[in-house]
């Protein structure tokens, strides 16, 4: 297909409607690299959609010019989102400067089955006559489409082009050989990367969005105010020194409450960007997590996987460097027992004492300081960590000998697991039966499955920007390592084995850094 048969170019506003989604503005782009084009035979092109940031690969049957449709899909209540997006685009459009091109506004008129395509698509539904009108145009487009590219990005993959008999030389003109090579030396100059294989992600035909959302999980937190609760533990702060490696959605908020209620605390993370705002709240910065170890008497870790957990005690500038016995490590990263086994040992063989502190809770909770802590190794280390455990959570519990409160742990994240991926699959069905979800979760709040976390969770799904409490990948992760222990005990685990699944796709499809509310994305498919 040829560039002057799209109906839209780079630039143009429009509406695009994602599957699940309402219509909303964004602008045609050239694709970053990381957001791969779908193996799909229609003409598509890359949105970059206003307020969200958010970026997809939208069919031009699901796409309008902005102004001709703007009073048609804003004169019903706005969302304070919605609002932002108008208002960014009406910015996009005043302050934009394309001399000699039209602003897009108006492409040409679309044909009688993309205007019922398009209309379907907004109602939410679609019949066996739509369905019947797109085979049709498929039909009549993959003549054109088979070969081309546009500057949307690749209209086919190489791997479905039709070879010339053997014996035959294909009917090929110079001009059109000329045409070629100059079409593969723009590809090569091209931002745009081409894949020769399709995308696993477009089992689902659903474009691949890759949503934005703050680097740091510090950003809008407050490091100096006390959190009420906090306030109200009254706590009496241990005066020997800690470190915390690792500054992440939860190591930020443990930190935080650790310098409010009085301790001394020397803070390591690898991006240095985050240590920042930390040390101006009187934390002290170390260079290495060895350092960390040699300035404290007691250090904390908590960083992403059982990997990163490793690295940080077994690798260059690790922790096993300066561990002797005056030290003591706490592991709060979410380990496997077997992790966290080889991590206690290594440190015993030097002499010091080890503690596996696994935390249940969200971002919000590690800010609060209301984290249940499930502890099992050293009991004198676990004595001498109480001022700690009460500026992080509500409780702590101590669980015997190493291995333990992981296995605890795991238990707990496979129920939590199985249970969002439920409430997720059951949103989804309402939404599809025509249900109002809003209904639902007030129906779900006057009976015995009302809880925080699954009224928090439900709010999420309608609401549908899934702030990140808990990074979907995370529960993932934990679902696998459950799986894994229950494969070492010959335990059947059948549920959390299918809500594995269910998250794993939904971290293929772009979430995996979103909350785990975001497994809806996958449920509604």
């Amino acid at each position: 297909m040829s560039s002057e048969q799209l109906k839209f170019r780079i630039g143009d506003p429009v509406w695009a409607k994602m599957k699940g989604f309402s219509p909303w503005p964004g602008v045609v782009v050239l694709p970053p690299s990381e957001v791969k084009r779908p193996a799909i035979k229609k003409a598509m092109h890359c949105v970059n959609f206003f307020g969200t940031k958010d970026y997809a690969w939208i069919e031009e049957t699901s796409m309008k010019g902005y102004e001709e449709y703007k009073d048609t899909l804003t004169k019903d209540k706005k969302s304070k989102a919605m609002a932002q997006a108008i208002a960014e685009i009406e910015k996009y459009l005043v302050d934009r400067e394309l001399p000699g091109q039209s602003t897009g506004g108006s492409p040409r008129k679309l044909d009688q089955d993309d205007e019922s395509e398009f209309d379907a698509l907004l109602s939410g539904s679609g019949d066996k006559s739509t369905k019947k009108s797109k085979k049709e145009v498929g039909r009549k487009r993959n003549a054109s489409e088979g070969s081309g590219s546009t500057a949307s990005g690749p209209a086919t993959s190489s791997s479905t082009a039709k070879k010339p008999r053997q014996g035959r030389q294909p009917k090929e003109s110079k001009a059109g050989s000329a045409s070629a090579m100059k079409m593969d030396e723009e590809r090569d100059a091209s931002p745009v990367q081409y894949s020769k294989k399709p995308s696993v992600s477009n089992l689902l035909d659903r474009p691949n969005a890759l949503s934005a959302r703050p680097s740091s999980p510090t950003v809008g937190m407050d490091l100096v105010t006390s959190s009420q609760t906090l306030r109200e533990k009254d706590i009496q702060a241990s005066k020997l020194n800690f470190g915390f490696l690792g500054l992440g959605i939860m190591g930020s908020g443990m930190v935080k409450n650790l310098l409010n209620s009085g301790h001394n605390v020397t803070v390591w993370n690898r991006t240095t960007e985050k240590v920042k705002d930390f040390v101006e709240a009187g934390a002290k910065e170390a260079l290495t997590p060895s350092d960390v170890i040699a300035e404290c008497d007691i250090t904390f870790s908590c960083v992403s996987d059982p990997q990163s957990a490793k690295e940080l005690v077994f690798g260059n500038c690790g922790v096993l460097q300066e561990i002797n016995t005056t030290k003591g490590y706490v592991e709060m990263t979410s380990v496997d027992s077997d992790t966290s086994q080889d991590i206690a040992e290594a440190i015993s063989l030097k002499g010091g004492r080890y503690l596996e502190a696994q935390i249940q809770g969200s971002k919000s909770q590690a800010q609060d300081g209301t984290l249940v802590v499930l502890v099992a190794g050293d009991r004198s280390l676990f004595d001498d960590c109480q001022s700690c455990f009460q500026a992080m959570g509500k409780n702590s519990f101590y669980l015997g000998e190493v291995g333990n409160a992981s296995k605890m742990n795991l238990v707990l994240q496979s129920m939590i697991g199985v249970t969002l991926a439920g409430l997720a699959e059951g949103m989804a069905l309402a939404d599809r039966a025509g249900l109002q979800q809003k209904d639902v979760l007030e129906v779900l709040e006057l009976t015995g499955l009302n809880c925080p976390a699954l009224l928090q969770k439900g709010k999420a799904i309608i609401e549908g920007g899934f702030p990140t409490h808990q990074p979907l990948q995370h529960m993932q992760k934990d679902l696998k390592l459950s799986l894994n222990m229950g494969d070492q005990l010959e335990q059947p685990l059948p549920l959390t084995a299918s809500a594995n699944e269910v998250y794993k796709h939904a971290k293929r499809l772009g979430y995996g850094e979103h909350d785990v509310s975001a497994v809806y994305i996958r449920a509604r498919f």
